[in-house]
Order: structure tokens, then C-alpha cells, then sequence
């Protein structure tokens, strides 16, 4: 498989709540366009304080109601093992910022399997993987996501892949079971690279000063093993939604206003 990726951009927005209503604007109009070309959309959510700013943002957005969202299906790049009802759960995050909002058919809702659901956490991630196995796409047993939403810890971990651990190296399953988390919740279930790397755009979106590091080691060509985000690259965009506090450390080049 030939892997061509496209270049890394960076666009900058003055504080989080703009942010927010900058991404959210632009994932409207890019569900739309798929949609209304007569297109299923597969979108991958993040979890996190700016996941679900950005999905809160989209839920007050006008746009919104003029969208079929019967086209949409949802899934996860992570989600953390613990009881459905969880605040933890990123799934349940989602529901109550935006998904619980929108006419969209259950079936296209497809969250993991939560720690109370009486299956074990290799199993979940095995069903997990099954799933994205129905919409397989041409490069894998998984969809082309049309956009990927992940966070950037400050460590720079992307979905529940950590620096520095062999989970950020697996590329032969879609989907990992991920124990002793470095950051709670320690269980959780992750999509591996080449789920991420095989979607048509990754967005990746993060605030504040504390991943302006993380941020420039990953635009700077950093080692996806030690820095995972720098190995999260879309097909058609890779894209770093920032904050200013976030972008200290950007090279000027690398801005790009106009996406």
C-alpha cells in the first residue's frame, strides 16, 4: 500500500471558544458537502475538554438542522473502559454536546462496548474492531473516516496511544486493548495508526500552553514512537486547529488561514 500523506497545516484561532466555533463550523460544512452529494459521512470523535467544546459549538450552530444527518455514522478513536453511565465515557460526552440532539439513526451511533455491558476489555476491543469491519474501505477492515477529530495530551498522545509504549507501533489490528493508561481512567480501547492514518483528514485539536511543546515537536518531524502525534497524518488534510497560547511554537510557514 502506498502511503502518501498530505502536508501538515496549522490554523490559529485567538482563544478556545473561538476555536470551538471555528471547527465546528467548518465540520458542518464538511458533513454537508458529503451528504449532500448523496454520500454516507463516517466521522471519528475524540473526547476531552475541546472534542466536546467543538461538538457544544456544532449543537448551537444554525447549520445544523439543515443537515441529513441518516447519512452520518459516528465512531470513537478511543474510548475509556469504565461503566456506560460514566462521566469518564467519552461516547457519553458526546451524547449530551451534541449526538442526543440530532435526528440520527441508533444504528449509526457506534460506541464501544462500556465495563458493565458483562464483556471483558480484550473482547470489546475485539467487537470494536468487528464493527469497523462492516464498512470495510479499500485500505483496511475500517471506513475512511472523512474527518478524525483527535485531542493532543500534553505528553502529545493522540486516541489512547502513550509515548513510549508498543501500542503506538501495532499496524496489524484496527483496534487495541490499552491497559495501565498512563492517564486515567487505565482502561480503555483504542484504534491503532492505520485506522487513523487511513482517514481522509485528521483534525487534530488542542488549547493552551501546555501542548505548545507537544505541538512543535509534532509539526517538527519528532518520532511518532516518543511523540504519537506526529504520526497522525489524514490522506487529503492534516490539520492542527490551535489556540495562540497552543501555537508559541509554530513555524510561520507552517500557518495556514485559509483552510
Amino acid at each position: 500500500m502506498v502511503e502518501a500523506w498530505a502536508e501538515k497545516r496549522v490554523v490559529i484561532s485567538p482563544d478556545p471558544s473561538t476555536l470551538a466555533d471555528s471547527v465546528a463550523a467548518r465540520f458542518l460544512s464538511r458533513v454537508a458537502k458529503r451528504v449532500d452529494d448523496g454520500k454516507l459521512a463516517h466521522i471519528s470523535l475524540t473526547g476531552g475538554s475541546m472534542g466536546s467544546a467543538v461538538l457544544a459549538a456544532a449543537a448551537r450552530h444554525p447549520r445544523l438542522e439543515r443537515i441529513d444527518w441518516s447519512r452520518v455514522h459516528f465512531w470513537w478513536s478511543d474510548e475509556r473502559f469504565v461503566p456506560r453511565e460514566s462521566d469518564d465515557r467519552n461516547e457519553r460526552q458526546a451524547r449530551s454536546a451534541l449526538l442526543d440532539r440530532l435526528d440520527v439513526p441508533t444504528e449509526n451511533i457506534h460506541g464501544a462496548a462500556a465495563s458493565d455491558d458483562g464483556i471483558g476489555l480484550d473482547a470489546a476491543a475485539d467487537a470494536y474492531a468487528a464493527e469497523l469491519a462492516r464498512f470495510a474501505g479499500a485500505d483496511g477492515p475500517w471506513p475512511a473516516f472523512d474527518v478524525c477529530f483527535l485531542g493532543v495530551g500534553p505528553d502529545a498522545h493522540i486516541a489512547s496511544l502513550f509515548p513510549d509504549r508498543p501500542e503506538i507501533q501495532v499496524t496489524d489490528r484496527a483496534v487495541l486493548a490499552v491497559r495501565d493508561s498512563p492517564k486515567p481512567p487505565p482502561d480503555r480501547i483504542s484504534m491503532t495508526r492505520p485506522v487513523i492514518n487511513g482517514s481522509k483528514r485528521v483534525w487534530m485539536v488542542l488549547s493552551g500552553a501546555d501542548k505548545a511543546s507537544a505541538l512543535g515537536l509534532a509539526l517538527a518531524g519528532a518520532s511518532y514512537a516518543s511523540v504519537p502525534a506526529a504520526g497522525a497524518k489524514g490522506r487529503k488534510r492534516t490539520v492542527f486547529f490551535v489556540d495562540q497560547e497552543a501555537a508559541a511554537k509554530v513555524p510561520p510557514e507552517l500557518i495556514d488561514q485559509e483552510y
